[in-house]
């Protein structure tokens, strides 16, 4: 007799028939899991991320291949500028830590590099929880080379991978995020140094999971290192970067998606997001969860271009940006703010319907005003040709001196 179906166990066979019966699960990594965090609303990219539907074949299905990903060149040299990094068991990567955040310890001149392979990423996290707990009672400088963490998303788990991650002599963790992308005279671009400080926040978070199970409770430090080439040479610097508000504002999110299997229950009986399934079928499947997007999420999802049609085939406000969509309350379309705007619908008690009709009554003063002003099509017509001559600097006459008119 087979062994009862559990609820993870009974979750876990739903997902795997969304995704497809013979299509092979895609890792969520935290980059993925930080661009879900920063939109909590979107229960379309909670399900497929849950699932480990792979998006960008996903859109490519649909007919709206996605732009979003990483240059093969840029992933060959990024691996090659890490494995310089790790070089000699990290030597010079836990020199960086000592500089940039241990100084008061010991200068690492020698490391402790514990294995970490396992069966398959339960076994990986285990290993790692284990040569974490080993380190840290150990006292000394210690590297993790790729350990796999656990952390709970809606319900699920999802299994992380940072760089690296460092533990101190006094027993305190480090999270390591090693970037291609150049840091010069010390600084680099602030959109890509905030896209590693969220990134490595959920790392933060997944590592804090862990050391909770620990007595005592190790500190796992909120000062990360990054590390990334110096100038345009290839030699590493590293600078540290503080994500406690990065932290904050993940947990936060996070604890807000709704779970997975609550997704998953309203959808209906046989839908499944395989590549491989007729477009029409594929399509109704993809719409029977609802989307939340917004302009951020075309440098975040692969779907977004399939999104963005259709929020703005729906009018949705959305497609303007969030802070649009926040200021205008319960007005979701386009329509309903047009209607508002020309009162023809809304309360005008509310700040957003008042705002809107006074914009608008703004707009028909100023266009009223210019059909009457003396730079009106009927103004020019009345005007006297001296009159006009003299305007011609204001009206923008670019002639040449002695040009004729045309």
């Amino acid at each position: 007799m087979p062994p009862p179906r559990t609820r993870g166990t009974a979750l876990r066979h739903r997902l795997a028939e969304l995704r497809g019966p013979d299509v092979p699960a895609k890792a969520l990594d935290a980059r993925a899991l930080a661009a879900l965090a920063a939109n909590p609303g979107c229960e379309r990219r909670a399900i497929l991320d849950g699932a480990g539907v792979n998006k960008a074949v996903l859109a490519d299905a649909l007919g709206s291949p996605s732009a979003f990903g990483q240059s093969q060149f840029a992933f060959m040299r990024g691996n090659a500028f890490e494995a310089r990094v790790k070089a000699d068991g990290g030597a010079e990567l836990l020199r960086l830590v000592h500089e940039k955040l241990d100084t008061v310890a010991e200068p690492p001149t020698r490391a402790r590099v514990p294995e970490l392979t396992a069966v398959g990423p339960e076994g990986r996290a285990a290993r790692t929880a284990l040569a974490l707990r080993e380190a840290t009672e150990a006292a000394a400088w210690t590297l993790l080379d790729h350990p796999m963490l656990a952390l709970d998303v809606a319900g699920s788990p999802a299994f992380l991978e940072p760089d690296a991650v460092v533990v101190h002599p006094d027993g305190s963790w480090t999270v390591v995020e090693i970037k291609s992308f150049p840091m010069l005279d010390g600084s680099a671009d602030p959109a890509k140094v905030g896209a590693a400080a969220r990134q490595s926040a959920v790392y933060v978070l997944a590592l804090e999971e862990v050391a909770a199970r620990l007595e005592p409770v190790p500190r796992v430090r909120t000062r990360v290192l990054l590390v990334c080439p110096k100038d345009f040479s290839n030699l590493p610097t590293a600078s540290a970067v503080d994500v406690r508000k990065q932290r904050a504002v993940t947990s936060r999110q996070l604890a807000r998606l709704t779970r997975i299997e609550d997704i998953a229950d309203t959808l209906p009986e046989g839908t499944c997001f395989a590549p491989d399934r007729p477009t029409a079928e594929l399509t109704a499947a993809v719409e029977s969860v609802p989307a939340t997007y917004a302009p951020e999420c075309l440098a975040a999802c692969e779907l977004a271009f399939h999104c963005r049609d259709r929020s703005r085939a729906s009018g949705a406000v959305t497609a303007l940006g969030r802070s649009l969509r926040a200021e205008l309350g319960d007005l979701t379309t386009i329509d309903e703010v047009l209607a508002a705007a020309h009162g023809e619908a809304g309360d005008p008690d509310d700040p957003a319907v008042a705002a809107l009709r006074r914009a608008a009554e703004l707009r028909a003063e100023a266009l009223a005003h210019h059909a009457e002003g003396p730079y009106s099509e009927r103004g020019i017509l009345d005007a006297h040709p001296d009159e006009l001559r003299s305007r011609q600097g204001v009206l923008g006459d670019t002639r040449p001196e002695g040009a004729p008119c045309r």
